[in-house]
Parts: structure tokens; sequence; C-alpha cells
């Protein structure tokens, strides 16, 4: 039986973190906000599922539409990424897969060729319950690894907004998996651990649903992600 179990577990499909830096000040970035939509709804990648994050940046603002997505948090999480993932690059629309690799967000192809690498390398898992208020995440099984975060992030997915300036001006854009809020909520200490956190929510959210993901501090690598629903 703990044979097949572990058969079983295996052949699961590897959850993998797409995080997409976009702005709606940016015109090169529906093509890429569609990308992330296709990689979410067809899941695509054979022995993954793709765990999307849509990060709005700030530094767009300034240049005729402020996003109303937008965090300068997001802005700062990019340019952390840059000088250990990205070549000391920040663009967008930039996409960062398992917290490793940085490719054109708008470059399908990429996306999914780097999905599928992520999710043969080692790993553990996280499974997220609701206790009252607060969200549970669990993790266990994870390999070796150096400090790492437990994020926890809050999403939406379905919004849309019309720009009425900037490069985008006169388009109503969609968007899926924007992240409304973002907390570090502990670490990741050995094999296995259990954290609980309380996010708070804005009313104006109307179907928020959560994203958990372990993160190594220095390499940013991504050990393992999990979602949990509306």
């Amino acid at each position: 039986m703990a044979l097949l179990v572990a058969a079983i577990l295996a052949a699961s499909p590897v959850p993998v973190l797409v995080e997409l830096f976009t702005s709606e000040g940016c015109s090169s970035c529906p093509p890429a906000d569609a990308v992330l939509a296709r990689l979410l709804q067809g899941q695509p990648v054979p022995g993954a599922t793709v765990v999307g994050l849509s990060e709005h940046v700030d530094y767009w603002n300034s240049l005729g539409w402020k996003d109303p997505f937008s965090d300068a948090l997001f802005t700062q999480r990019q340019e952390d990424y840059a000088s250990v993932v990205a070549r000391g690059r920040v663009y967008t629309p930039q996409m960062v897969v398992g917290g490793s690799v940085d490719l054109l967000g708008s470059d399908e192809r990429a996306a999914r060729a780097a999905v599928a690498r992520a999710a043969a390398e080692p790993h553990g898992t996280l499974r997220l319950t609701r206790r009252g208020k607060s969200v549970h995440v669990a993790g266990q099984d994870f390999p070796a690894h150096a400090d790492a975060h437990v994020l926890l992030a809050v999403v939406e997915d379905g919004l849309s907004n019309r720009v009425l300036r900037g490069e985008n001006e006169g388009r109503t854009l969609s968007h899926s998996a924007v992240v409304r809020s973002l907390n570090r909520i502990g670490l990741a200490a050995g094999p296995s651990f259990e954290l609980d956190f309380q996010p708070s929510l804005d009313p104006s959210w109307k179907t928020p649903r959560y994203v958990a993901f372990v993160q190594e501090l220095k390499s940013r690598k991504v050990l393992a992600a999990a979602e949990l629903g509306p």
C-alpha cells in the first residue's frame, strides 16, 4: 500500500510558481497577461500545475496612467530578482518561473519550457486549509535547502479595467491572478512545518483566494507552491 501511495504522489502534477510583472500603463503587457491567463486556464504543461501571480508594478504610474492594481511592493520584488535571476534586468512584461528563470512574459513557448524544467526540480509539498478566518499552511517532504521564507498571497481572478490614458488608452484590459496582498508569514524550518496566518481582506475584493509558496532567501528558488480557492 505504501508503494502504491508513493507512486500516486510521484505521478501528481508539480505546482510551479509563475510570476508576471506587468502594468496597465505598458502597451507590451496585455499579450503577456493573456499568456498567463492561458497557462492558468489550459494548464498545458504535462506533469506541472501552473500557479500564477500577476504582480502590477508602480513605475509606469507617472507616465500617464496609474494602474489601480499596482504596488511598490511588487516593484521591489522585481528589483530583488534582478540581481539574482535576471542579470540586472527590470522590464515589463517580465515573467519569473520557479524563482529561478526570467523570460519575456509574452513568450508562451519559453514559459512552457521553463515550467517543465521547474517541475523536474527537487521540491516539497504544501497544503492549504481554512481555520476560521486564518489560513493553515502545512509543508512536508522538503529537500535540504538554505534559509527560506513562507509567503502567502491573496489573489483575485477575472478582473478588468478600462484604461483612460497612457499607452493603453481606450482599451479594456483583463487580468488573472492579480495579487492583492503578499506577506511573509514564517520560515520553512527543516523538512516539514505548520503555520497559521490571518490575512487582512479588503471588502472590495469580491472573490479572493490564496497562493502560498516557499522561497529560498538567497537564491530566490521556489521550493513549493499551492493554492486555495475562494
